[in-house]
């Protein structure tokens, strides 16, 4: 059995055992049997972790459009790459042959180049789920321009910020979206988003809600008509292996969003290969990722690694509740999809409405389950495994994050044991360590530490854009010549692993990694706030929800509770967007702190859990009278 399709726990470990003991070998001989290259590797891996810089398949030339479109044409030419799920039930699935990716990839790369994109230039897209996104990406690609895909949810100030981030002189926009019942109008957006970004000289605009916009003369153009002139032959650029393929930008716990740089060769390889095995894909099958491409998800298994792999890959425009809370369930009939990988957050939504609208749809296609995003509680996974794979579908529980570029822990499905709320073991070619507070590696089993990684993998980012120090701060700087993840684990008694969540100041929300920092930023522009704090608290349908603690500047004077809340969670949707607003909101008195400063979060956790007679000794803190007044008010 190939190296590269997995299909039993001894192969696993055999598999396993090799990458770890010669990764070298291991992923060089996996690479140049599986993909195209234009040029050969003079060296599989050169790494330093001090420094940090890593290469793998260092000099090799290739594109990895050509390995997920061009080499499938002669054998899949007109077998369905993309299936667009629209928002609107009633209206027509879109079946995009892999002919016709082709046709419109090379279609929008020759646009870009007209607007003169270069390799090495970064393009921002904020796009719905719609084809024009999954052409602009791959059209990216295939001339060695760099994507930046913005989520198109973010607020005006959040794109710009990301666009002046990475200086990109184009954007690749719609006239609008459709999400649910409403409509967005995202050129809106788009427009007050460039009014702080001069640099910007160009703007395509799909048509999808067919809203009346404003097109700015020189600048903003009709993609229709730019597409239906264009031609559909487009030789695609020679990459170096390391040449960067996108920036995804992330939460960070401290300062503005941290731009991860991705590069083509080495992602390629473990996006591909992780595809393959996680979710089992054999020829014919139906895969569906319900996530958005504006996420690390969406751009791995949604369109590179399924690809890569010749795969039907499902893009859904909508949301799980619209038109009703069976439309999942509906799509999965509709298509006999075989692979569903979805967030606990909506599996959790989904559960909460009782079994009737899933038992309504016939689900036998289903081969494999997948959750992303943060840790599955247990009762869901229960009703997922039970009620929606009717215990006939293992579940994936994947663990991965968007500096790792693709899934590091996870079973493999009819291999691997699973165990409720555990993501079970490494993935090949992962070695995952455990640490303590004094930075030594914990050793054996039934123990929990902090969760690092002790070699480098193909796909992992390389750089933050723009400031390669805050990536060695971020990542290499708590433990010596380790990745740390930022998230707590425990390891079991037979080396399966379960995530804990973070250990920082990032708070996941509905499978959203969202950075206290920005949004207490947010919130202290109001002129009655003096200063915030923000925290996790559990919540049935998102896993955490956001708990806000505000200080007024004036305490003689205070408005009413109610409008100080609104304002508050109008300022976060303006500048970060509405997926950060706050679910509660406390005014109170004061921040409890440490003597140099530094807000006690752990004490506000706790407070706002209802665990406020477990806060440990108070007693150094600066202003300790202030947790008993916290504690009052929030009557927790």
């Amino acid at each position: 059995m190939s190296a590269y399709h997995i299909q039993s726990l001894e192969e696993y470990f055999n598999q396993y055992r090799k990458s770890v003991e010669q990764p070298e070998v291991f992923w060089a001989d996996l690479a140049a049997n599986h993909f195209q290259w234009k040029a050969p590797w003079t060296e599989v891996l050169d790494w330093d972790f001090t420094k940090p810089e890593v290469y793998w398949f260092k000099n090799a030339k290739l594109n990895i459009t050509e390995n997920c479109i061009d080499r499938h044409l002669e054998s899949k030419g007109d077998q369905t790459a993309i299936l667009f799920e629209p928002n609107d039930p009633n209206e027509q699935a879109q079946h995009i042959s892999y002919n016709a990716l082709y046709q419109a990839v090379n279609k929008m790369a020759n646009v870009l180049k007209d607007q003169g994109v270069k390799k090495g230039d970064r393009v921002c897209i904020y796009l719905p789920m719609i084809p024009e996104l999954a052409y602009t990406v791959l059209a990216c690609a295939r001339i060695g321009a760099i994507h930046s895909v913005v989520f198109a949810g973010f607020s005006s100030t959040a794109l710009a910020t990301r666009i002046n981030d990475c200086d990109a002189r184009i954007v690749v926009t719609a006239d609008g979206s459709f999400r649910g019942s409403k409509t967005i109008d995202l050129k809106g957006i788009v427009d007050e988003a460039l009014e702080q970004c001069p640099q910007v000289n160009s703007v395509l605009v799909a048509t999808r809600i067919k809203s009346k916009i404003h097109l700015e003369t020189g600048r903003d153009h009709l993609l229709e008509s730019l597409m239906s002139k264009a031609s559909d032959n487009c030789p695609a650029t020679v990459m170096d292996a390391e040449d960067p393929l996108f920036i995804l930008y992330t939460s960070g716990s401290t300062g503005k969003p941290k731009g991860m740089v991705h590069s083509s060769g080495g992602y390629m390889v473990y996006t591909a290969y992780t595809f393959k095995n996680i979710f089992q894909y054999e020829e014919g099958d139906v895969y569906w990722c319900t996530a958005d491409i504006g996420w690390i998800t969406g751009h791995s298994y949604i369109l590179y690694g399924p690809l890569a792999n010749g795969a039907t890959t499902i893009m859904f425009e909508g949301v799980p509740s619209y038109p009703d809370f069976g439309r999942f369930w509906e799509i999965v009939e509709k298509h006999k999809v075989n692979q569903f990988y979805t967030a606990p957050t909506a599996i959790r939504a989904l559960a909460r409405q009782g079994n009737e609208h899933v038992e309504k749809h016939d689900l036998s296609s289903l081969k494999v389950l997948g959750t992303v995003g943060e840790p599955i509680n247990e009762e869901a996974w229960h009703w997922y495994d039970k009620t929606v794979g009717k215990g006939q579908a293992p579940i994936v529980d994947t663990w991965w994050q968007t500096e790792t570029g693709g899934i590091m822990i996870s079973p493999i499905p009819y291999a691997t044991p699973t165990k409720p709320t555990f993501a079970t073991l490494p993935f090949i070619g992962i070695q995952p360590a455990l640490m303590d507070d004094e930075g030594q590696e914990i050793q054996g089993k039934q123990v929990s530490g902090k969760l690092c990684i002790k070699f480098p993998w193909p796909s992992m980012a390389r750089t933050i854009w723009g400031n390669h120090q805050r990536y060695k701060d971020t990542y290499f700087s708590a433990f010596e010549n380790k990745y740390f993840t930022g998230d707590g684990a425990i390891r079991d008694a037979v080396d399966y692993y379960r995530i804990t969540g973070r250990v920082d100041d990032v708070i996941i929300v509905s499978g959203h990694n969202l950075g206290t920092a920005p949004i207490e930023d947010a919130i202290n522009e109001h002129d009655l706030i003096a200063e915030s704090a923000i925290v996790g608290v559990p919540h049935d349908i998102k896993g955490n929800a956001l708990f806000g603690y505000v200080c007024l500047k004036d305490t003689e004077v205070r408005p009413d509770d109610a409008v100080i809340a609104k304002a508050i969670n109008g300022l976060i949707s303006e500048k970060i967007g509405p997926i950060a607003k706050l679910d509660h909101i406390v005014i109170s008195p004061g921040l409890p702190k440490t003597r140099s400063g530094k807000i006690m979060r752990r004490i506000l956790r706790k407070i706002a859990c209802g665990e406020g007679d477990q806060l440990g000794d108070i007693s150094t803190l600066l202003n300790p009278e202030v947790v008993a007044e916290i504690k009052e008010i929030v009557g927790r």
